[in-house]
Parts: structure tokens; C-alpha cells; sequence
């Protein structure tokens, strides 16, 4: 997996949000938002291929969590970020 081109991250107040330059990527009808920990997660895998299993060894290395837990939320992130239409495989 890779995030596609033209996918940039901006902080807005408080908020972390992901838009695309160049109006050809994705037609939002919304913002996309990240949590803290979705935000490290994508400067931590701008620019690289990357795997589930490379989130969850983020995730471990930066969080105390359970590998069984952050094995499930590395793949529901992915799953999230690929239907958002942010990745391609």
C-alpha cells in the first residue's frame, strides 16, 4: 500500500485534516478529519509502501497496546483510509 499522490495533510486549529490538491483525485463532499494518532501515523507512511503489519509495529512502538488490539485497528485504518479512496494497493 502506498498513500496516492496529491494527498496532503494539514493542521487546522486543532484538527488534523487530509485534503487533495488538484481536483482530479476525489470528489469530497466532506473534509477528512484524523485523530492525533491517525496523523502520526500518516507523516510516519507519507512517501513509503507500507503494510497493516507496518501499522501495527507504529503502533506498538509509540502506544502501550495489546499487539492483538493494534493488529485490528491497524486494519480497520487501512480499510478506512482505502475506501476514503487516501491509499492504493
Amino acid at each position: 500500500m502506498k498513500i496516492r499522490e496529491g494527498f496532503k495533510m494539514r493542521k487546522l486549529g486543532r484538527e488534523h485534516i487530509v485534503v487533495a490538491e488538484g481536483s482530479s483525485l476525489v470528489n469530497f463532499n466532506k473534509m477528512i478529519s484524523f485523530n492525533d494518532t491517525a496523523a502520526y501515523l500518516w507523516e510516519a507512511l507519507s512517501g513509503k509502501e507500507f503494510t497493516v503489519e507496518d501499522i501495527k509495529q507504529l503502533l506498538l512502538e509509540k502506544y502501550e497496546v495489546d499487539g492483538e488490539v493494534a493488529g485490528a485497528d491497524a486494519a480497520r485504518l487501512a480499510r478506512s483510509w482505502a475506501e476514503a479512496g487516501l491509499i492504493e494497493e
